[in-house]
């Protein structure tokens, strides 16, 4: 009698545990939470925030203003650095233009002109004076002077052809590459200004939420400090713990279906599996979680606007790709 009832005993106990055996561990649930990489937007100098475009929970687009911080250090020197530059470009234009003024141009060919008159006047003298001397009624003094004379006349028809030409030509070559680096250096210097004063009005990067603001309009920002938190949808995921003894039942791009107390159950998608072993994490301790040793997965979710950041969740495996 005994022996039967030490035999029903391990019948009982063995059928009892036949379902541990054989259960589907792609069933169980897995703790974890919703983790989300918050953008935390700012300004690259310190400065007064004169105007607050967004609210706290606001969902805004690519492009759209978040902040605008004080601009009239920025816009003064963008005013200086434009002044500064049409200034050398004025002087560039100069040094590449004639350096003889119209007006002096003018005189200057009017002196050609009487210089042509003057040579053709001594040439012609040159020429009765030689005819004389042959004939004997002009001494060779006389043809010497005439000769002096036509050669000087000759002479300052040519210094004022080389004046012409020398005011029609451009500054010298150094000149020229030195106004034209100063200008170059001109433009680069504005559009330096003109970016820092871009900086000074910042727009949201991505589509998102504003989760929380920092600083409020009239309140002056250290450098560096953001001033709004951003979240973009794509940058919520889900993050997840798997026992050692389990984690080949996970692989990348493998669906698994997330659930929690607030939200509908929603499908994600692993997007990363750790390679290294871990300790279980203090927060998803338990009566049923005892596991020593776990592997952290990541997921993304399909409908990440449907989850909150820090929101408690149950995961379950899904079919693997």
């Amino acid at each position: 009698m005994k022996r039967l009832l030490i035999v029903a005993i391990v019948a009982a106990a063995a059928l009892a545990t036949l379902p541990l055996l054989f259960s589907d561990k792609s069933q169980r649930a897995y703790q974890g939470w919703v983790e989300a990489d918050t953008l935390f937007i700012g300004a690259d100098t310190s400065g007064r925030v004169v105007k607050l475009d967004v609210a706290e929970g606001q969902a805004i687009g690519p492009g759209e203003p978040l902040f605008s911080l004080d601009s009239q250090t920025e816009e003064a020197a963008v005013g200086s650095a434009r002044a500064s530059l049409a200034r050398l470009q004025a002087e560039l234009e100069l040094a590449e233009a004639a350096q003889k003024r119209p007006e002096e141009m003018d005189m200057l060919r009017a002196s050609e002109r009487e210089a042509v008159a003057r040579l053709e006047l001594a040439s012609q003298d040159l020429d009765r004076t030689r005819v004389l001397v042959e004939r004997g009624t002009a001494t060779q003094a006389r043809l010497d002077t005439a000769t002096a004379t036509e050669a000087a006349n000759r002479a300052a028809l040519d210094n004022v052809r080389s004046q012409i030409t020398l005011g029609n030509m451009p500054a010298r070559v150094e000149m020229l590459r030195q106004a034209r680096q100063a200008v170059a250096a001109a433009k680069a210097d504005l559009a330096s200004a003109e970016a820092a004063l871009a900086r000074r009005f910042v727009s949201a990067p991505a589509v998102g939420s504003i989760e929380t603001i920092y600083y409020r309009a009239g309140e002056v920002v250290p450098a560096g400090r953001p001033i709004v938190a951003l979240l973009p949808p794509e940058n919520v995921r889900i993050r997840f713990f798997v026992p050692e003894t389990e984690i080949a039942l996970f692989s990348p791009d493998q669906s698994i279906r997330v659930g929690c107390n607030a939200c509908q159950p929603t499908d994600a998608k692993i997007s990363f599996i750790s390679k290294t072993v871990e300790y279980t994490p203090p927060v998803i301790y338990s009566l049923e979680e005892r596991a020593k040793l776990v592997y952290r997965v990541e997921a993304i979710p399909a409908d990440p606007k449907a989850l909150r950041p820090g929101q408690p969740v149950d995961v379950t495996a899904g079919a693997r790709p």
